[in-house]
């Protein structure tokens, strides 16, 4: 598998699947087997969910797929601020060949992207999903990040709802190690004071947005006790949003773990891509 070269020395490897306009997916391209893939499934969520999404468009664009969280967990930066999650996405596009890209990620990795619009010129087209480009939840994400700093020393399983239902995010306690928690305690706080409003005006590309109606996370007083809100920001301020340049699109009863499969994505993703690259 080729590979790029991040911020920190560290090396990801990528995947290129199809031909045509370039897509950089920050996803993992290699299915889950066995016991990790029963326990996704469980939670309904896919194995195959980085194959998938890279399949799903790989017929029609040059789909550069990347492993780019998994990555930072198993080489945790020592320190992950705006600059180094944009470097680190252009090193990728460096690497294969991309010079001009469209970008998708989501939760997380949407803030990604819209920092990375913010730092080239380079992007076609950006896609947020599960992470609202205005009225983002930075304040509620820094205590919850805090929180899962501070839980690092001692791990638990998720909380088992035992009737393999929907993902109980409130009440899972990490497992992450102090190096792995750091690095995104220290992104939201690089993130403070962010100025979304003003960051707007900075994107030239075609952007969309999307989020699932249900995704409005409740965390317990061990967590801080926030909610964490990424669907209200696209239906409240919509227009806004659409003033600004963004497609909008809420997935109706999903949660951010439903709005991530690729049965909800791929029928949002795929056709406004085709049509941004068909201007």
């Amino acid at each position: 598998m080729p590979s790029a070269t991040l911020h920190d020395g560290t090396r990801v490897g990528y995947e290129i699947h199809g031909s045509g306009p370039a897509v950089l997916l920050p996803v993992d391209p290699v299915p889950k087997e066995g016991a990790r893939a029963e326990e996704l499934r469980r939670w309904g969520m896919d194995p195959a969910l980085g194959r998938t999404l890279a399949d799903g468009l790989g017929d029609t664009f040059q789909v550069i797929a990347f492993d780019y969280e998994g990555h930072r967990m198993n080489h945790p930066a020592a320190a992950l601020t705006p600059d180094h999650l944009a470097a680190d996405l252009l090193a990728v596009a460096d690497a294969a060949g991309a010079d001009l890209f469209a970008y998708y990620g989501y939760s997380w990795l949407a803030l990604a992207g819209l920092q990375l619009a913010l730092r080239t010129d380079r992007l076609a087209a950006l896609a947020m999903g599960g992470f609202p480009p205005l009225g983002g939840p930075y304040a509620q994400m820094l205590q919850v990040t805090a929180a899962a700093h501070a839980m690092a020393r001692r791990p638990k399983d998720p909380a088992d709802s035992g009737e393999g239902g929907e993902y109980d995010w409130s009440s899972v306690e990490t497992a992450a190690d102090g190096a792995q928690t750091a690095q995104f305690l220290g992104l939201y706080q690089s993130l403070t004071g962010f100025d979304e409003t003003a960051a707007q005006s900075r994107i030239g590309c075609p952007r969309l947005c999307f989020a699932g109606s249900a995704d409005v996370i409740p965390y317990g007083p061990e967590w801080g006790g926030v909610t964490v809100d990424m669907a209200g920001p696209l239906t409240r301020d919509r227009a806004r949003l659409e003033a600004a340049g963004w497609q909008v699109r809420v997935l109706d009863g999903l949660d951010h773990t439903g709005a991530m499969q690729p049965g909800a994505v791929l029928p949002v993703l795929r056709p406004w891509l085709t049509e941004v690259y068909a201007d």
